[in-house]
């Protein structure tokens, strides 16, 4: 016999559930990745969002790295934080100096985190290099990303 949640905790659920952004320069590589593992982590037990100061399309390569970790990321898009403002959300994360220096301000309480995780993007070298660079920012983002649900979302 299959058992359903009475609707009164399905709204209740709604009602709490924590909405996080993450924010970067062009939304195109690592707050890509941060949304997709957030969202992995975080078990349908939180919104995640990703946006950018600008949008420069979300990056094939930090696709195929997600799909190597089983995170699908294909259907993601490349938003600007102005898409978001009327959001009142409780996390911000940072993932670049960039974008935290160009943070506008949200007028939420949120809690404001920052990380500057280093840009897969700007890696050179043949494809194999580059393909490494964006495996140890993506590990990076992965570990951060299981970390931050834990403390802050997993605790409450």
């Amino acid at each position: 016999m299959v058992q359903h949640a009475h609707p009164a905790v399905i709204v209740v659920k709604k009602l709490i559930m924590k909405k996080i952004l993450v924010l970067c320069t062009g939304n195109s590589c690592r707050s890509q990745i941060a949304e997709g593992y957030l969202r992995h982590f975080a078990k349908g037990n939180a919104e995640v969002y990703s946006a950018g100061v600008e949008t420069h399309g979300v990056n094939p390569r930090a696709v195929a790295v997600m799909y190597e970790d089983n995170i699908d990321i294909f259907k993601h898009t490349s938003n600007n934080i102005d898409e978001y403002y009327n959001i009142n959300f409780d996390f911000v994360i940072t993932v670049c100096d960039n974008a935290k220096e160009r943070c506008p301000f949200f007028p939420t309480k949120a809690q404001k985190f920052h990380y500057n995780f280093p840009d897969p993007a700007k890696a050179t070298g043949t494809t194999d290099e580059i393909m490494s660079e964006f495996r140890r920012v993506r590990d990076m983002i992965k570990a951060y990303s299981e970390d931050f649900i834990k403390v802050n979302l997993l605790s409450i």
